[in-house]
């Protein structure tokens, strides 16, 4: 257990431990991994975690948005420690064992529809996403797949020619798989189209019926995939009008609709999924995949659909070697119970107003905040240099980053543009350190605010 319960900082940053350690990292790892902060974790409790040289850390990134439910949860702990007693492994392909179908009917109750569900276990994001493509192919017989300017669905050579940001994901790595559509996404800070969401009348729906004129026919099209919350793309919300519109276009013309919620479930936006705010809407996907906090950070990922469509694919044609390993399906059953349990979507919906009311103080106080926008604990700062022409900030955005961890807190950027803070802290954090991170928050903002109207006198 950690003898502190917030951020402190003993060394100069990196510590020494950690530099040497990062001479290791350079002689043995590709360059290629990246990471935001040189230093090596030694521990990890609720929001927080100690590097090797002992500074404190409140973590604001949980593992790009797998801690929901916090570092190293004892509840989670015993459960691995139990199964592991027990047998680390056998393949679900090979012999069966009873977490694979108690997770998989858990979740088919569980994530919104109200039709029969089934559910497939593999191993990452990236692989649930390509295995509902899979899946969608096979049950409509179809070869196309739409999806959207600033998605970001993975780094495989399907997902990542899904994802639309080049820089750093596609740069050199083609060519890309073939049967991929992109729409722009209703991106209404900065409307695509040039226009205003209260008076375009939802005029980014309407360009489907271009699309499908000039880019490809309906009948081609097996499925149209979208986040519920763009994560990569800057934590972009579509408007609700252009989700019922979405599920029109897709019962029209036999399409499949998929809801990437790698990101976005398991308590991250108030909710247990995204998808719930979907369904207040009268629209349901007919696959969700999931993934990163399902099991508090071992690897595994679910592909949730209609069972008619999951029951398309022959005997054999989906699965794989590690696909809901023991070990993390008996972690993920743990860590559901205990969001069920601790009503931590409810915890979410707390940690993000306390969020949103003060990033609504920084835009009133800062001309670098442009916008401030989220769902749950979903919540994300766009940074500009002018709001009239909403230049983007994105080296402000890169020295915040760098201000923050300087300072005991660890921030993630996003969006095409890098101009975006955005934030996903645990969902286990204690008020006082929510108010400690987004203190530290405010001070680097200031200071970047600071330099910046400095740098502009001169």
């Amino acid at each position: 257990m950690l003898e502190l319960r917030e951020p402190k900082i003993v060394t100069e940053l990196p510590g020494p431990k950690s530099k040497e350690m990062l001479k290791q990292r350079a002689e043995n790892v590709p360059q290629g991994v990246s990471n935001i902060v040189p230093l090596y974790i030694k521990r990890g409790e609720g929001a927080l975690f100690e590097d090797v040289d002992g500074n404190v850390f409140l973590d604001f990134a949980g593992g790009i948005g797998v801690l929901n439910i916090g570092y190293s949860h004892p509840e989670v702990v015993a459960a691995v420690k139990e199964q592991s007693d027990k047998f680390f492994h056998t393949s679900i392909n090979v012999v069966l064992y009873e977490q694979y179908a108690k997770l998989a009917e858990k979740l088919n109750k569980l994530i919104p529809g109200d039709f029969k569900k089934k559910t497939m276990l593999v191993n990452s994001g990236a692989e649930a996403v390509e295995n509902a493509i899979k899946i969608a192919r096979k049950y409509t017989k179809r070869t196309e797949i739409i999806t959207f300017t600033g998605a970001f669905h993975g780094r495989t050579l399907l997902t990542m020619t899904m994802t639309s940001k080049v820089k750093p994901y596609k740069w050199d790595f083609g060519p890309y798989a073939p049967g991929i559509r992109r729409m722009l996404f209703p991106y209404c800070y900065r409307c695509p189209h040039g226009l205003e969401k209260a008076t375009c009348n939802l005029h980014c729906a309407k360009q489907f019926e271009a699309f499908f004129l000039e880019e490809v026919t309906p009948e081609d099209v097996a499925a149209i995939i979208l986040e519920p919350i763009q994560g990569e793309g800057g934590f972009i919300i579509p408007p609700d009008e252009y989700i019922k519109a979405l599920r029109k276009i897709c019962d029209k013309h036999g399409i499949l609709l998929i809801a990437d919620e790698v990101q976005s479930s398991y308590c991250r936006t108030g909710r247990m999924f995204a998808t719930e705010y979907w369904k207040e809407l009268g629209v349901c996907p007919d696959i969700v995949a999931t993934a990163k906090s399902i099991a508090g950070g071992l690897p595994i990922s679910t592909v949730t659909g209609r069972a008619e469509v999951m029951d398309a694919s022959h005997v054999g044609g989906i699965g794989g070697t590690y696909g809901g390993n023991p070990v993390a399906a008996s972690a993920a059953l743990k860590v559901i119970e205990i969001m069920e349990r601790d009503y931590i979507a409810e915890k979410s919906l707390h940690i993000g107003k306390i969020c949103m009311k003060r990033f609504e103080e920084m835009q009133e106080k800062y001309e670098l905040v442009g916008d401030v926008r989220g769902r749950g604990a979903m919540v994300a700062i766009e940074l500009v240099k002018d709001r009239g022409t909403k230049e983007t900030a994105k080296e402000e955005t890169n020295n915040i980053v760098q201000e923050c961890w300087k300072n005991g807190l660890v921030v993630l950027s996003a969006g095409a543009r890098g101009n975006v803070l955005r934030f996903l802290m645990p969902l286990v954090i204690t008020d006082h350190q929510l108010n400690i991170g987004l203190d530290i928050l405010e001070n680097a903002i200031a200071k970047v605010s600071s330099d910046a109207l400095a740098y502009n006198a001169t």
